[in-house]
Protein backbone atom coordinates (compact mmCIF):
# COMPACT_ATOMS: atom_id res chain seq x y z
CA UNK A 1 0.00 0.00 0.00
CA UNK A 2 1.38 3.42 -0.96
CA UNK A 3 2.44 5.73 1.84
CA UNK A 4 0.36 8.94 1.93
CA UNK A 5 3.54 10.93 1.54
CA UNK A 6 3.82 9.64 -2.03
CA UNK A 7 1.86 11.74 -4.49
CA UNK A 8 -0.25 9.31 -6.49
CA UNK A 9 0.35 11.23 -9.68
CA UNK A 10 3.54 10.84 -11.69
CA UNK A 11 6.23 13.41 -10.89
CA UNK A 12 8.19 13.65 -14.12
CA UNK A 13 11.84 14.50 -13.73
CA UNK A 14 14.42 15.52 -16.33
CA UNK A 15 16.77 12.62 -15.70
CA UNK A 16 19.26 11.28 -18.20
CA UNK A 17 18.50 7.82 -19.52
CA UNK A 18 21.04 5.09 -18.80
CA UNK A 19 20.37 3.32 -22.11
CA UNK A 20 22.56 4.25 -25.06
CA UNK A 21 21.69 3.13 -28.57
CA UNK A 22 23.90 5.57 -30.46
CA UNK A 23 27.52 4.89 -31.44
CA UNK A 24 30.19 6.54 -29.31
CA UNK A 25 31.22 8.66 -32.31
CA UNK A 26 27.87 10.45 -32.05
CA UNK A 27 28.54 11.46 -28.46
CA UNK A 28 32.06 12.62 -29.25
CA UNK A 29 30.72 14.80 -32.08
CA UNK A 30 28.13 16.36 -29.76
CA UNK A 31 30.82 17.05 -27.16
CA UNK A 32 32.87 18.78 -29.86
CA UNK A 33 29.85 20.94 -30.72
CA UNK A 34 29.45 21.77 -27.02
CA UNK A 35 33.09 22.90 -26.87
CA UNK A 36 32.77 25.04 -29.99
CA UNK A 37 29.67 26.80 -28.65
CA UNK A 38 31.39 27.38 -25.29
CA UNK A 39 34.51 28.83 -26.91
CA UNK A 40 32.41 31.07 -29.14
CA UNK A 41 30.83 32.68 -26.09
CA UNK A 42 34.07 32.91 -24.13
CA UNK A 43 35.75 34.67 -27.04
CA UNK A 44 32.92 37.18 -27.30
CA UNK A 45 32.93 37.93 -23.55
CA UNK A 46 36.39 37.17 -22.12
CA UNK A 47 35.76 39.62 -19.28
CA UNK A 48 33.56 37.04 -17.50
CA UNK A 49 31.44 38.45 -14.68
CA UNK A 50 32.73 41.97 -15.46
CA UNK A 51 30.32 42.05 -18.40
CA UNK A 52 27.58 42.85 -15.87
CA UNK A 53 27.08 45.65 -13.36
CA UNK A 54 25.11 45.58 -10.13
CA UNK A 55 26.17 49.08 -9.07
CA UNK A 56 22.76 50.56 -9.74
CA UNK A 57 23.49 54.14 -8.75
CA UNK A 58 23.19 57.50 -10.44
CA UNK A 59 21.26 57.14 -13.73
CA UNK A 60 20.87 53.40 -13.09
CA UNK A 61 19.36 53.80 -9.61
CA UNK A 62 15.84 53.57 -11.03
CA UNK A 63 16.42 49.90 -11.84
CA UNK A 64 16.79 49.14 -8.13
CA UNK A 65 13.74 51.07 -6.85
CA UNK A 66 11.17 48.89 -5.11
CA UNK A 67 7.93 49.20 -7.13
CA UNK A 68 5.92 47.10 -4.66
CA UNK A 69 6.26 49.33 -1.60
CA UNK A 70 5.15 52.76 -0.57
CA UNK A 71 7.72 55.52 -0.42
CA UNK A 72 10.12 55.06 2.47
CA UNK A 73 8.86 57.06 5.43
CA UNK A 74 11.32 58.79 7.74
CA UNK A 75 11.70 57.12 11.13
CA UNK A 76 13.83 57.44 14.22
CA UNK A 77 17.18 55.67 14.02
CA UNK A 78 17.27 52.40 15.95
CA UNK A 79 19.94 52.03 18.62
CA UNK A 80 19.32 48.83 20.54
CA UNK A 81 20.50 45.27 21.15
CA UNK A 82 18.98 41.95 20.08
CA UNK A 83 20.20 38.42 20.60
CA UNK A 84 19.94 37.18 17.00
CA UNK A 85 19.88 39.39 13.92
CA UNK A 86 19.24 38.18 10.38
CA UNK A 87 20.49 40.13 7.40
CA UNK A 88 17.79 39.31 4.87
CA UNK A 89 14.20 38.15 5.22
CA UNK A 90 13.82 35.22 2.84
CA UNK A 91 13.49 31.52 3.52
CA UNK A 92 16.93 31.35 5.18
CA UNK A 93 15.82 33.72 7.93
CA UNK A 94 12.33 32.27 8.25
CA UNK A 95 13.44 28.64 8.51
CA UNK A 96 16.17 29.34 11.04
CA UNK A 97 13.94 31.64 13.09
CA UNK A 98 11.37 28.87 13.38
CA UNK A 99 13.99 26.54 14.83
CA UNK A 100 15.33 29.26 17.14
CA UNK A 101 11.84 29.87 18.51
CA UNK A 102 11.59 26.14 19.23
CA UNK A 103 14.69 26.29 21.46
CA UNK A 104 13.45 29.37 23.31
CA UNK A 105 15.16 32.29 21.56
CA UNK A 106 12.84 35.29 21.85
CA UNK A 107 14.93 38.27 20.73
CA UNK A 108 15.07 37.85 16.93
CA UNK A 109 15.29 40.66 14.41
CA UNK A 110 15.11 40.50 10.61
CA UNK A 111 16.61 43.45 8.72
CA UNK A 112 15.38 43.43 5.14
CA UNK A 113 15.89 45.74 2.16
CA UNK A 114 12.39 44.98 0.87
CA UNK A 115 9.15 46.05 2.53
CA UNK A 116 8.24 42.55 3.76
CA UNK A 117 9.62 39.06 4.23
CA UNK A 118 9.92 36.67 1.30
CA UNK A 119 13.35 37.35 -0.18
CA UNK A 120 13.36 36.36 -3.84
CA UNK A 121 9.58 35.78 -3.66
CA UNK A 122 9.11 39.36 -2.52
CA UNK A 123 11.12 40.80 -5.39
CA UNK A 124 10.24 38.43 -8.21
CA UNK A 125 6.62 39.12 -9.07
CA UNK A 126 6.88 39.10 -12.84
CA UNK A 127 3.97 37.54 -14.77
CA UNK A 128 4.07 33.75 -14.69
CA UNK A 129 6.48 33.50 -11.76
CA UNK A 130 6.50 30.02 -10.25
CA UNK A 131 8.88 27.49 -8.72
CA UNK A 132 10.41 24.71 -10.81
CA UNK A 133 10.68 22.38 -7.81
CA UNK A 134 7.66 20.31 -6.72
CA UNK A 135 5.76 22.40 -4.16
CA UNK A 136 5.50 19.63 -1.55
CA UNK A 137 9.30 19.64 -1.45
CA UNK A 138 10.09 23.30 -2.02
CA UNK A 139 7.71 25.05 0.36
CA UNK A 140 9.28 24.54 3.79
CA UNK A 141 7.72 23.97 7.21
CA UNK A 142 4.56 22.41 5.76
CA UNK A 143 4.32 20.06 8.76
CA UNK A 144 4.70 22.92 11.22
CA UNK A 145 2.32 25.21 9.30
CA UNK A 146 -0.26 22.45 8.73
CA UNK A 147 -0.42 23.49 5.09
CA UNK A 148 -0.59 21.63 1.80
CA UNK A 149 0.24 23.61 -1.39
CA UNK A 150 -2.57 24.22 -3.86
CA UNK A 151 -0.76 22.80 -6.87
CA UNK A 152 2.01 20.38 -7.76
CA UNK A 153 4.15 23.43 -8.64
CA UNK A 154 3.55 26.51 -6.52
CA UNK A 155 3.08 29.91 -8.11
CA UNK A 156 4.88 32.99 -6.83
CA UNK A 157 1.95 34.59 -4.97
CA UNK A 158 1.31 31.41 -2.96
CA UNK A 159 4.98 31.12 -2.01
CA UNK A 160 5.12 34.78 -0.96
CA UNK A 161 1.97 34.32 1.14
CA UNK A 162 3.54 31.24 2.73
CA UNK A 163 6.57 33.32 3.74
CA UNK A 164 4.30 35.89 5.36
CA UNK A 165 2.38 33.15 7.17
CA UNK A 166 5.62 31.74 8.62
CA UNK A 167 6.60 35.20 9.86
CA UNK A 168 3.23 35.58 11.57
CA UNK A 169 3.26 32.05 13.01
CA UNK A 170 6.66 32.57 14.64
CA UNK A 171 6.00 36.19 15.67
CA UNK A 172 8.81 37.67 13.58
CA UNK A 173 7.14 40.92 12.57
CA UNK A 174 7.31 42.92 15.85
CA UNK A 175 11.13 43.30 15.81
CA UNK A 176 11.56 43.21 12.03
CA UNK A 177 12.93 46.25 10.21
CA UNK A 178 12.00 46.65 6.54
CA UNK A 179 13.10 48.98 3.74
CA UNK A 180 16.46 49.01 5.48
CA UNK A 181 19.85 47.86 4.21
CA UNK A 182 22.68 46.74 6.48
CA UNK A 183 25.83 48.56 5.33
CA UNK A 184 28.39 47.34 7.86
CA UNK A 185 28.72 44.46 10.32
CA UNK A 186 31.69 44.87 12.67
CA UNK A 187 32.82 42.62 15.52
CA UNK A 188 33.62 44.40 18.78
CA UNK A 189 36.19 42.22 20.54
CA UNK A 190 35.82 43.99 23.89
CA UNK A 191 32.04 43.67 24.07
CA UNK A 192 32.00 40.37 22.14
CA UNK A 193 29.08 41.71 20.16
CA UNK A 194 28.38 42.58 16.53
CA UNK A 195 27.73 46.23 15.69
CA UNK A 196 25.63 46.85 12.59
CA UNK A 197 24.88 50.08 10.79
CA UNK A 198 22.29 50.68 8.08
CA UNK A 199 21.36 53.15 5.38
CA UNK A 200 18.69 54.52 7.74
CA UNK A 201 21.19 55.71 10.34
CA UNK A 202 20.64 52.73 12.65
CA UNK A 203 23.28 51.37 15.02
CA UNK A 204 22.16 47.94 16.16
CA UNK A 205 24.02 45.47 18.34
CA UNK A 206 23.55 41.71 18.17
CA UNK A 207 25.10 38.74 19.89
CA UNK A 208 24.59 36.46 16.89
CA UNK A 209 24.40 37.55 13.25
CA UNK A 210 23.14 35.34 10.44
CA UNK A 211 23.86 36.39 6.85
CA UNK A 212 20.67 35.29 5.14
CA UNK A 213 20.73 37.53 2.08
CA UNK A 214 21.15 34.72 -0.44
CA UNK A 215 23.62 34.39 -3.30
CA UNK A 216 21.30 35.70 -6.03
CA UNK A 217 19.69 38.82 -4.59
CA UNK A 218 21.18 41.93 -6.16
CA UNK A 219 19.81 42.67 -9.67
CA UNK A 220 22.39 43.12 -12.40
CA UNK A 221 22.39 44.62 -15.87
CA UNK A 222 24.50 43.67 -18.85
CA UNK A 223 27.00 46.38 -19.76
CA UNK A 224 25.68 47.22 -23.23
CA UNK A 225 27.00 50.23 -25.10
CA UNK A 226 24.47 53.06 -24.99
CA UNK A 227 21.87 51.25 -22.89
CA UNK A 228 21.36 54.34 -20.74
CA UNK A 229 20.32 56.34 -23.83
CA UNK A 230 17.16 54.33 -24.58
CA UNK A 231 14.17 56.71 -24.51
CA UNK A 232 11.46 54.12 -24.21
CA UNK A 233 10.33 52.53 -20.95
CA UNK A 234 12.57 49.93 -19.29
CA UNK A 235 12.84 47.92 -16.07
CA UNK A 236 14.44 44.80 -14.55
CA UNK A 237 12.24 41.72 -14.11
CA UNK A 238 12.77 41.77 -10.33
CA UNK A 239 11.30 45.28 -10.27
CA UNK A 240 8.35 44.60 -12.59
CA UNK A 241 6.46 47.79 -13.46
CA UNK A 242 2.79 46.86 -13.31
CA UNK A 243 1.84 50.53 -13.40
CA UNK A 244 3.06 50.41 -17.01
CA UNK A 245 2.09 46.88 -18.07
CA UNK A 246 -1.07 46.57 -15.90
CA UNK A 247 -1.65 43.45 -13.81
CA UNK A 248 -3.20 41.57 -16.72
CA UNK A 249 -0.54 42.96 -19.13
CA UNK A 250 -3.27 44.80 -21.06
CA UNK A 251 -1.04 47.86 -21.02
CA UNK A 252 1.12 46.13 -23.63
CA UNK A 253 -1.55 45.44 -26.25
CA UNK A 254 -0.39 48.35 -28.42
CA UNK A 255 3.27 48.14 -27.43
CA UNK A 256 6.37 46.72 -29.10
CA UNK A 257 8.21 44.90 -26.32
CA UNK A 258 11.77 43.58 -26.09
CA UNK A 259 13.23 41.30 -23.44
CA UNK A 260 16.96 40.67 -23.05
CA UNK A 261 17.75 37.28 -21.55
CA UNK A 262 16.43 33.75 -21.95
CA UNK A 263 17.12 32.29 -18.52
CA UNK A 264 14.65 30.95 -15.97
CA UNK A 265 12.85 34.26 -15.47
CA UNK A 266 12.38 34.98 -19.16
CA UNK A 267 11.18 31.43 -19.78
CA UNK A 268 8.31 32.07 -17.36
CA UNK A 269 7.58 35.65 -18.46
CA UNK A 270 7.75 35.29 -22.25
CA UNK A 271 4.49 33.31 -22.71
CA UNK A 272 2.45 36.05 -21.04
CA UNK A 273 4.31 38.80 -22.87
CA UNK A 274 3.81 37.05 -26.19
CA UNK A 275 0.08 36.74 -25.62
CA UNK A 276 -0.36 40.36 -24.50
CA UNK A 277 2.05 42.41 -26.62
CA UNK A 278 1.51 43.91 -30.05
CA UNK A 279 5.00 42.63 -30.92
CA UNK A 280 7.57 40.83 -28.77
CA UNK A 281 11.29 40.52 -29.52
CA UNK A 282 13.21 37.99 -27.44
CA UNK A 283 16.96 38.73 -27.54
CA UNK A 284 18.89 35.52 -26.94
CA UNK A 285 22.58 34.87 -26.35
CA UNK A 286 22.38 31.29 -25.07
CA UNK A 287 19.14 29.26 -25.02
CA UNK A 288 17.97 27.49 -21.90
CA UNK A 289 17.10 23.81 -21.77
CA UNK A 290 13.30 23.61 -21.62
CA UNK A 291 11.70 20.45 -20.31
CA UNK A 292 8.05 19.63 -19.66
CA UNK A 293 6.48 20.72 -16.37
CA UNK A 294 3.62 18.40 -15.47
CA UNK A 295 1.42 20.49 -13.21
CA UNK A 296 -1.95 19.81 -11.61
CA UNK A 297 -4.06 20.91 -8.65
CA UNK A 298 -3.35 19.03 -5.45
CA UNK A 299 -5.69 16.08 -5.03
CA UNK A 300 -7.81 16.90 -1.94
CA UNK A 301 -8.22 13.20 -1.12
CA UNK A 302 -4.43 12.75 -1.13
CA UNK A 303 -4.01 15.86 1.04
CA UNK A 304 -6.68 14.68 3.47
CA UNK A 305 -4.84 11.39 4.08
CA UNK A 306 -1.50 12.98 4.89
CA UNK A 307 -0.23 12.10 8.35
CA UNK A 308 1.66 14.49 10.65
CA UNK A 309 5.32 14.61 9.69
CA UNK A 310 4.62 13.75 6.03
CA UNK A 311 6.97 16.39 4.64
CA UNK A 312 9.79 15.44 7.01
CA UNK A 313 9.56 11.84 5.78
CA UNK A 314 9.49 13.04 2.19
CA UNK A 315 12.58 15.20 2.73
CA UNK A 316 14.43 12.34 4.42
CA UNK A 317 13.83 10.09 1.43
CA UNK A 318 14.99 12.79 -0.95
CA UNK A 319 18.16 13.30 1.10
CA UNK A 320 19.04 9.63 0.83
CA UNK A 321 18.74 9.70 -2.96
CA UNK A 322 18.19 6.64 -5.16
CA UNK A 323 19.20 3.40 -3.48
CA UNK A 324 21.19 0.93 -5.57
CA UNK A 325 20.75 -2.81 -5.45
CA UNK A 326 23.75 -4.98 -4.58
CA UNK A 327 23.96 -6.00 -8.23
CA UNK A 328 24.03 -2.35 -9.35
CA UNK A 329 26.70 -1.56 -6.77
CA UNK A 330 28.81 -4.45 -8.00
CA UNK A 331 28.52 -3.31 -11.62
CA UNK A 332 29.54 0.21 -10.68
CA UNK A 333 32.49 -1.05 -8.64
CA UNK A 334 33.71 -3.02 -11.61
CA UNK A 335 33.74 0.02 -13.90
CA UNK A 336 36.83 2.14 -14.42
CA UNK A 337 36.65 5.85 -13.62
CA UNK A 338 36.81 6.63 -17.34
CA UNK A 339 33.89 4.29 -18.06
CA UNK A 340 31.76 5.88 -15.35
CA UNK A 341 32.43 9.37 -16.71
CA UNK A 342 31.72 8.25 -20.26
CA UNK A 343 28.40 6.70 -19.28
CA UNK A 344 27.38 9.79 -17.31
CA UNK A 345 28.24 12.06 -20.21
CA UNK A 346 26.41 9.90 -22.72
CA UNK A 347 23.29 9.77 -20.55
CA UNK A 348 23.45 13.55 -20.17
CA UNK A 349 23.70 14.03 -23.95
CA UNK A 350 20.77 11.65 -24.48
CA UNK A 351 18.67 13.83 -22.16
CA UNK A 352 19.67 16.98 -24.06
CA UNK A 353 18.87 15.34 -27.40
CA UNK A 354 15.41 14.55 -26.07
CA UNK A 355 15.00 18.25 -25.32
CA UNK A 356 16.17 19.02 -28.88
CA UNK A 357 13.57 16.59 -30.23
CA UNK A 358 10.80 18.35 -28.33
CA UNK A 359 11.89 21.68 -29.83
CA UNK A 360 11.71 20.21 -33.34
CA UNK A 361 8.26 18.82 -32.63
CA UNK A 362 6.94 22.07 -31.12
CA UNK A 363 8.43 25.05 -32.97
CA UNK A 364 7.18 25.33 -36.53
CA UNK A 365 9.85 27.60 -37.99
CA UNK A 366 12.95 25.44 -38.48
CA UNK A 367 15.44 28.30 -38.18
CA UNK A 368 13.88 29.39 -34.89
CA UNK A 369 13.84 25.79 -33.67
CA UNK A 370 17.55 25.38 -34.38
CA UNK A 371 18.34 28.63 -32.56
CA UNK A 372 16.41 27.46 -29.47
CA UNK A 373 18.47 24.28 -29.09
CA UNK A 374 20.90 24.35 -26.16
CA UNK A 375 24.37 22.98 -26.93
CA UNK A 376 25.88 22.17 -23.53
CA UNK A 377 25.62 19.47 -20.90
CA UNK A 378 22.41 19.44 -18.91
CA UNK A 379 22.99 21.34 -15.63
CA UNK A 380 25.71 23.55 -17.11
CA UNK A 381 23.02 26.21 -16.87
CA UNK A 382 19.95 26.17 -14.71
CA UNK A 383 17.47 23.73 -16.30
CA UNK A 384 14.03 25.17 -17.02
CA UNK A 385 10.59 23.56 -17.13
CA UNK A 386 7.71 25.13 -19.03
CA UNK A 387 4.96 23.93 -21.34
CA UNK A 388 4.18 27.25 -23.06
CA UNK A 389 7.57 28.84 -23.70
CA UNK A 390 8.40 26.97 -26.91
CA UNK A 391 4.86 27.24 -28.41
CA UNK A 392 5.02 31.02 -27.86
CA UNK A 393 7.49 31.24 -30.75
CA UNK A 394 4.76 29.99 -33.08
CA UNK A 395 2.85 33.25 -32.54
CA UNK A 396 3.17 35.61 -35.52
CA UNK A 397 3.86 38.56 -33.21
CA UNK A 398 6.78 36.87 -31.37
CA UNK A 399 10.27 37.07 -32.82
CA UNK A 400 13.44 35.37 -31.59
CA UNK A 401 16.54 37.48 -32.17
CA UNK A 402 19.32 34.93 -31.89
CA UNK A 403 22.68 36.66 -31.40
CA UNK A 404 24.63 33.40 -31.90
CA UNK A 405 26.36 33.70 -28.54
CA UNK A 406 27.40 37.31 -28.95
CA UNK A 407 24.59 39.01 -27.07
CA UNK A 408 23.26 42.49 -27.69
CA UNK A 409 26.22 44.87 -27.79
CA UNK A 410 24.52 48.18 -28.59
CA UNK A 411 21.37 50.04 -27.58
CA UNK A 412 20.42 53.51 -28.74
CA UNK A 413 17.48 55.79 -28.03
CA UNK A 414 15.18 53.63 -30.19
CA UNK A 415 16.23 50.23 -28.86
CA UNK A 416 18.74 47.42 -29.41
CA UNK A 417 20.89 47.16 -32.53
CA UNK A 418 22.26 43.83 -33.70
CA UNK A 419 24.33 43.26 -36.83
CA UNK A 420 23.21 46.60 -38.19
CA UNK A 421 19.49 46.03 -37.66
CA UNK A 422 17.58 48.46 -35.48
CA UNK A 423 14.84 47.11 -33.20
CA UNK A 424 12.51 49.97 -32.28
CA UNK A 425 10.80 49.29 -28.97
CA UNK A 426 8.29 50.94 -26.69
CA UNK A 427 9.53 49.00 -23.66
CA UNK A 428 12.70 47.04 -22.93
CA UNK A 429 12.71 44.45 -20.15
CA UNK A 430 15.99 43.23 -18.64
CA UNK A 431 15.86 39.55 -17.62
CA UNK A 432 19.58 39.63 -16.89
CA UNK A 433 19.50 38.00 -13.47
CA UNK A 434 21.38 38.73 -10.28
CA UNK A 435 24.91 39.31 -9.11
CA UNK A 436 26.53 36.15 -7.77
CA UNK A 437 27.79 37.03 -4.29
CA UNK A 438 29.91 35.04 -1.87
CA UNK A 439 28.73 36.68 1.34
CA UNK A 440 27.01 39.98 1.91
CA UNK A 441 25.75 42.32 -0.77
CA UNK A 442 25.65 45.94 0.31
CA UNK A 443 27.37 45.05 3.57
CA UNK A 444 31.01 45.25 4.72
CA UNK A 445 31.75 42.51 7.24
CA UNK A 446 34.74 42.92 9.59
CA UNK A 447 35.74 40.29 12.12
CA UNK A 448 38.55 40.03 14.64
CA UNK A 449 41.34 42.62 14.26
CA UNK A 450 39.12 44.45 11.78
CA UNK A 451 39.73 41.93 8.98
CA UNK A 452 37.31 42.41 6.09
CA UNK A 453 35.74 39.09 5.10
CA UNK A 454 36.47 39.76 1.42
CA UNK A 455 40.15 40.19 2.32
CA UNK A 456 40.15 36.86 4.16
CA UNK A 457 38.62 35.21 1.09
CA UNK A 458 41.00 36.88 -1.35
CA UNK A 459 43.29 33.84 -1.49
CA UNK A 460 40.44 31.35 -1.32
CA UNK A 461 37.17 30.89 0.54
CA UNK A 462 37.68 29.32 3.98
CA UNK A 463 34.75 28.06 6.01
CA UNK A 464 33.46 25.13 8.01
CA UNK A 465 30.44 23.66 6.21
CA UNK A 466 30.03 26.91 4.29
CA UNK A 467 28.46 28.30 7.48
CA UNK A 468 31.25 29.26 9.91
CA UNK A 469 34.49 31.11 9.16
CA UNK A 470 37.35 31.45 11.64
CA UNK A 471 37.86 34.91 13.13
CA UNK A 472 34.18 35.85 12.85
CA UNK A 473 32.65 34.64 16.13
CA UNK A 474 28.88 34.19 16.34
CA UNK A 475 28.55 34.80 12.58
CA UNK A 476 26.71 32.28 10.43
CA UNK A 477 26.41 32.29 6.65
CA UNK A 478 23.52 30.65 4.82
CA UNK A 479 23.33 29.59 1.19
CA UNK A 480 26.97 30.46 0.55
CA UNK A 481 29.85 28.66 -1.08
CA UNK A 482 31.43 25.51 0.34
CA UNK A 483 27.93 24.34 1.29
CA UNK A 484 26.18 21.56 -0.59
CA UNK A 485 24.52 22.49 -3.88
CA UNK A 486 20.87 21.51 -4.10
CA UNK A 487 18.48 22.19 -6.97
CA UNK A 488 15.83 22.29 -4.24
CA UNK A 489 17.49 25.08 -2.29
CA UNK A 490 15.12 24.93 0.67
CA UNK A 491 16.34 21.41 1.52
CA UNK A 492 19.82 22.80 2.04
CA UNK A 493 18.60 25.95 3.83
CA UNK A 494 16.49 23.85 6.19
CA UNK A 495 19.48 21.66 7.03
CA UNK A 496 21.65 24.72 7.63
CA UNK A 497 18.94 26.39 9.70
CA UNK A 498 18.62 23.33 11.91
CA UNK A 499 22.41 23.30 12.37
CA UNK A 500 22.67 27.02 13.20
CA UNK A 501 19.83 26.86 15.70
CA UNK A 502 21.50 23.85 17.36
CA UNK A 503 24.82 25.73 17.59
CA UNK A 504 23.21 28.80 19.15
CA UNK A 505 21.21 26.60 21.53
CA UNK A 506 24.40 24.79 22.58
CA UNK A 507 26.17 28.07 23.32
CA UNK A 508 23.24 29.43 25.32
CA UNK A 509 22.71 26.23 27.35
CA UNK A 510 26.41 26.03 28.28
CA UNK A 511 26.71 29.68 29.24
CA UNK A 512 29.01 30.57 26.34
CA UNK A 513 29.11 34.11 24.99
CA UNK A 514 30.81 33.26 21.70
CA UNK A 515 31.34 30.35 19.32
CA UNK A 516 34.07 30.38 16.67
CA UNK A 517 35.36 27.59 14.48
CA UNK A 518 38.92 26.40 15.05
CA UNK A 519 41.55 26.84 12.33
CA UNK A 520 42.00 23.08 12.21
CA UNK A 521 38.29 22.43 11.61
CA UNK A 522 38.20 25.13 8.94
CA UNK A 523 41.23 23.66 7.18
CA UNK A 524 39.66 20.20 7.31
CA UNK A 525 36.56 21.46 5.52
CA UNK A 526 38.52 23.39 2.90
CA UNK A 527 40.32 20.16 2.04
CA UNK A 528 37.00 18.27 1.95
CA UNK A 529 35.65 20.78 -0.56
CA UNK A 530 38.81 20.51 -2.68
CA UNK A 531 38.73 16.71 -2.48
CA UNK A 532 35.22 16.58 -3.90
CA UNK A 533 35.74 19.16 -6.65
CA UNK A 534 37.92 19.07 -9.72
CA UNK A 535 37.53 15.36 -10.41
CA UNK A 536 36.37 16.17 -13.93
CA UNK A 537 36.70 19.19 -16.22
CA UNK A 538 32.91 19.74 -16.31
CA UNK A 539 33.07 23.22 -14.82
CA UNK A 540 35.42 24.62 -17.46
CA UNK A 541 33.78 22.55 -20.19
CA UNK A 542 30.43 24.24 -19.56
CA UNK A 543 29.14 27.16 -21.53
CA UNK A 544 29.44 30.45 -19.59
CA UNK A 545 26.77 31.14 -16.99
CA UNK A 546 26.40 32.09 -13.36
CA UNK A 547 27.00 28.47 -12.27
CA UNK A 548 30.65 28.80 -13.40
CA UNK A 549 31.17 32.55 -12.97
CA UNK A 550 30.71 33.14 -16.72
CA UNK A 551 33.68 30.88 -17.46
CA UNK A 552 36.14 32.61 -15.15
CA UNK A 553 38.93 30.60 -13.53
CA UNK A 554 37.93 29.26 -10.12
CA UNK A 555 40.13 28.00 -7.31
CA UNK A 556 39.02 24.52 -6.39
CA UNK A 557 37.88 25.65 -2.95
CA UNK A 558 35.77 28.52 -4.31
CA UNK A 559 32.63 26.56 -4.98
CA UNK A 560 30.15 24.13 -3.53
CA UNK A 561 30.81 20.94 -1.62
CA UNK A 562 30.13 18.20 -4.17
CA UNK A 563 30.26 15.15 -1.93
CA UNK A 564 26.46 14.78 -1.91
CA UNK A 565 23.70 16.22 0.23
CA UNK A 566 23.39 13.22 2.51
CA UNK A 567 27.13 13.30 3.23
CA UNK A 568 26.91 17.07 3.86
CA UNK A 569 24.10 16.56 6.38
CA UNK A 570 26.09 13.78 8.05
CA UNK A 571 29.10 16.10 8.34
CA UNK A 572 26.92 18.73 10.04
CA UNK A 573 25.61 16.09 12.44
CA UNK A 574 29.15 14.91 13.22
CA UNK A 575 30.28 18.48 13.90
CA UNK A 576 27.39 19.03 16.29
CA UNK A 577 28.20 15.74 18.01
CA UNK A 578 31.71 17.01 18.85
CA UNK A 579 31.17 20.73 19.34
CA UNK A 580 34.14 21.22 21.65
CA UNK A 581 36.47 19.65 19.07
CA UNK A 582 35.41 21.94 16.22
CA UNK A 583 34.80 25.25 17.99
CA UNK A 584 36.39 27.61 20.47
CA UNK A 585 33.99 29.04 23.04
CA UNK A 586 34.27 31.94 25.47
CA UNK A 587 32.29 32.27 28.69
CA UNK A 588 30.18 35.28 29.53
Amino acid sequence: MADATDNPQHEQQSKPSSKHTRPQEFYEAVKQKFAEERDLRLNYRPEGTAQYTSDLEGPLARYAIDPFAAEVKPREAINDTVEVLFIGGGFSALLTSARLREVGVESIRIVERGADVGGTWYWNRYPGVACDVVAYDYLPLLDEMDYVPKDHYAKGPEIYAHCQAIARRYNLYPLAVFQTTVTSTVWDETEEMWHLTTDRGDHMRARFVICANGTLSKPKLAKIKGFETFKGHSFHTSRWDYDYTKKDLSGLEDKVVGIIGTGATAVQAVPGLGAASKELYVFQRTPSSIDIREDWPTDPNWARKLQPGWQSKRRERAKMGPQLTEEQKARQAAMSREEKIRRQENANIDAMMRIHKRIDETVKDKKTAEALKPWYMLMCKRPCFHNDYLPTFNRPNVHLVDTHGKGITEINEKGPVFEGKQYELDVLIYATGFEVQKTGIYNQIKGEKGLDLNDKYRDGIRTLLGIHTQGYPNLFIMGGYQASFQFNLTDMLQAQGDHIAACIDYARRHGYQTIDVTREAEEWWVQEVIEHRGKTTRNQDCTPGYYNFEGEFQRRQDGNYNGGFNAYCNHMSDVRGKMEDHFVFTKR
